[in-house]
């Protein structure tokens, strides 16, 4: 948790605000948090902190016998905590289905093997990624469960705006700026329309693809790229989009989508990864990234949904998705591990 405006973060803080709600008698709950993160200094959880030595070393002075590592790369790694029963949860291998080079992929498992031949257990979020994991490491098939991540069903405040107001009818998307979020080819979807496109996330230099295509398709002025923007923004453009669009090429769950479902809006997202798995029927879905291929798959699916009014079955799709339940699974695999199940 030690970037706001990303997925581990929102993981982070999700299941641990979940987990002392549950406030399982049979657990004694320890935080281990980078310095700067915040989200935890009014709850009544024991802390520890990350420090510069954790990379050499690692001394278990509060004797705690398990240790759940929510982040397949943390920066205290598996290896580093000796003698006890240990937890990894694994989000992805996007490597896999980005534009990497094979030295980088093969490096990157390599690491990750490192972590998950230390543990007694390893969790996916979606089994579209317990897939990708046991591809390369097909001896864990025993060790593996999958373990869905929750979504949080986001409050606007009454009266809240944003602070950029749309002047028109939008499709929102939001994310990390990057190549895999494939954000660059939705500036074609605002081709014979006057919708504007907004889009959020931490911005990158791939923003520079986002804007050519928008030029090009002579829609530049109608494209608003935010950058990072607060919940209360992200609810009330959750709330007030036309559609909530997707693109995404490397997922390893899609957290945004069900938020945006949440809210009861059509949802358009990309057939790749995880996101048919999440998404279920409750989307449409990209299957081409052509323009009119785009923009016919646009057309029909607000008009279904509209016609069909569908919002109900969106909503109830999404509450599938709850973090209490996410959090009452992680609690009943922490108590097989210790049992040594």
């Amino acid at each position: 948790m030690r970037y706001p405006n990303t997925g581990l973060y929102h993981f982070g803080k999700s299941l641990g605000h979940a987990l002392i709600k549950a406030d399982d008698p049979r657990f004694k709950l320890n935080f281990f948090l980078h310095h700067n993160t915040k989200e935890f200094d009014n709850e009544a959880v024991d802390k520890m902190y990350l420090k510069k030595y954790h990379k050499f070393f690692f001394v278990n002075y509060k004797k705690i016998k398990l240790f759940h590592f929510t982040d397949q790369m943390s920066r205290l790694k598996p290896k580093k905590v000796w003698g006890e029963k240990k937890i990894l949860t694994i989000h992805d291998i996007n490597q896999v289905h980005e534009n990497v080079s094979a030295e980088k992929l093969n490096t990157y498992i390599k690491k990750l093997g490192e972590r998950i031949y230390k543990c007694e257990r390893i969790v996916a979020i979606s089994q579209f990624a317990a897939n990708d994991i046991l591809n390369y490491f097909p001896d864990i098939a025993n060790r593996i469960s999958v373990i869905y991540n929750g979504a949080e069903k986001l409050e606007l405040k009454h009266g809240h705006q944003p602070k950029y107001l749309p002047q028109k009818k939008f499709l929102f998307a939001i994310g990390i700026i990057s190549a895999k979020k494939n954000f660059h080819v939705l500036p074609a979807l605002l081709v014979g329309n006057d919708h504007e496109l907004i889009i959020a996330g931490i911005i990158t230099p791939y923003v520079d693809q986002i804007k050519a295509e928008a030029k090009k398709h002579g829609v530049a002025d109608r494209v608003k790229i935010l950058g990072p923007v607060s919940d209360d923004d992200k609810a009330w453009y959750y709330k007030n989009c036309e559609a909530f669009v997707f693109p995404s090429i490397a997922e390893g769950f899609g957290l945004p989508v069900i938020e945006a479902m949440h809210f009861g809006k059509p949802v358009f997202v990309s057939t790749r990864t995880s996101l048919p798995e999440i998404a279920g029927d409750a989307a449409y879905y990209f299957e081409s990234f052509e323009p009119e291929a785009m923009q016919q798959v646009l057309s029909i699916g607000l008009r279904h949904f509209y016609e069909q009014d569908t919002s109900a079955k969106v909503m109830a799709h999404a509450a599938q998705y709850n973090w209490d339940t996410t959090a009452q699974q992680y609690l009943q695999l922490y108590h097989d591990v210790l049992a040594g199940n």
